[in-house]
């Protein structure tokens, strides 16, 4: 049998008003010092596939609108919520005196391998993504409330960071629409 591809009519998308609209997942994505402009754009992508509630754009990091951003995010900026701080450190106190539990993503001491991470339920999550070359400032690290690492089996144990942010995005997803679904099921 042939599966035939859908046609872009047919895949159900949301407009950008009922995106707006849309209950978000409850995931805040936080850019540290991003240099690359597509890298930007395709974080604005995937923060659209999976709904995030809001990305932080800090530092370095570029703001829409910007060719090159719009390039890679394909009109993702105009149903994403975002917002720019200079301070990386001052969006992670924000967050977490907004009861954010705020994760840096990174290869270090005491992290949390991704697949052994377990979200709690009703908990909103923050997570921060740094530098393509120097990765999260380690002030920002050491600021967060914990670290969540993606395993790497191969020889170069680095992800470009819109990898990183889909795997991460992905599986935390994935993890807090289970979690939905089973408290459903509980509650019946």
């Amino acid at each position: 049998m042939e599966n035939r591809k859908l046609k872009n009519s047919e895949l159900d998308r949301k407009s950008v008003s009922e995106f707006k609209e849309a209950e978000k997942t409850p995931i805040i994505v936080v850019l540290d010092n991003i240099r690359s402009l597509n890298n930007i754009g395709s974080v604005f992508r995937s923060a659209d596939a999976f709904l995030i509630e809001k990305i932080y754009l800090c530092g370095i990091t570029a703001k829409p609108p910007h060719k090159d951003i719009q390039k890679t995010a394909l009109g993702a900026t105009d149903t994403v919520a975002w917002e720019y701080v200079e301070d990386t450190l001052e969006v992670v106190e924000k967050l977490q005196k907004e009861q954010t539990k705020v994760f840096a993503i990174e290869q270090a001491e005491g992290s949390v391998m991704l697949n052994n991470f377990k979200a709690q339920a009703g908990e909103k999550l923050a997570v921060i993504f740094g530098n393509e070359v120097k990765g999260v400032q380690q002030k920002v690290v050491s600021a967060s409330d914990g670290i969540i690492e993606i395993p790497q089996l191969g020889t170069k144990h680095s992800l470009n960071i819109s990898v990183s942010v889909g795997v991460v995005l992905w599986d935390l997803f994935s993890k807090i629409s289970q979690d939905n679904r089973e408290q459903a099921y509980m509650a019946h």
